[in-house]
């Protein structure tokens, strides 16, 4: 048996991911991760450093890092790159004005060895406000056709509603459990 097996065979009996939530301030990271851990949505305030959740989501431990997007913290997301399954990357789809900033964030992330292999589900969050970006403005203005070295899919969501986050948790935990998880 080789070291391949044994590793999935060890991650199988854990059910274990682990997902890194990235994405410019403001975007409304930590609004998706209190979402999806029921906890209240009404007082959040900017992330200055790295908030860890664990959920249980499709009989799946995740491991959730959270880590702020403020321009100055942005050279620390490569300390959360370590034995990463998957990234959330979440875009402000009301805001237009950072859209270039936002792509060339991501295209930077991509490149990174560590990251290699990681499913990708960008989050086209804020949908409920008025003159929000759709998922396909989004997909055309980060160039998304063009990324080849990961798997990834686009949902547009809403975190203060709740919209559709359910949806793109399902295909990143399905994607990341087609690789991790295979049967011998």
């Amino acid at each position: 048996m080789g070291l391949l097996s044994i590793l999935r065979k060890i991650r199988q009996k854990e059910k274990e991911m682990r997902l890194l939530v990235l994405g410019l301030d403001n975007a409304g990271k930590t609004t998706i991760l209190k979402r999806l851990n029921g906890e209240d949505i009404n007082t959040i305030s900017p992330t200055l450093g790295f908030n860890i959740k664990t959920l249980e989501h499709n009989n799946f431990i995740l491991h959730m890092f959270d880590v702020g997007g403020q321009k100055s913290i942005r050279s620390y997301w490569r300390n959360y790159f370590e034995q990463t399954d998957g990234v959330v990357w979440v875009v402000d789809s009301a805001d237009r004005m950072r859209l270039e900033d936002c792509k060339n964030e991501l295209k930077a992330l991509l490149k990174e060895e560590r990251l290699a292999g990681a499913s990708l589900l960008i989050f086209a969050n804020k949908q409920d406000l008025p003159g929000a970006m759709s998922d396909q403005q989004i997909r055309q203005g980060l160039e998304l056709d063009s990324i080849v070295t990961h798997h990834w899919a686009i949902q547009a969501c809403s975190a203060v509603t709740g919209e559709n986050l359910l949806c793109g948790m399902d295909w990143i935990i399905g994607d990341i459990a087609s690789r991790i998880y295979l049967l011998d």
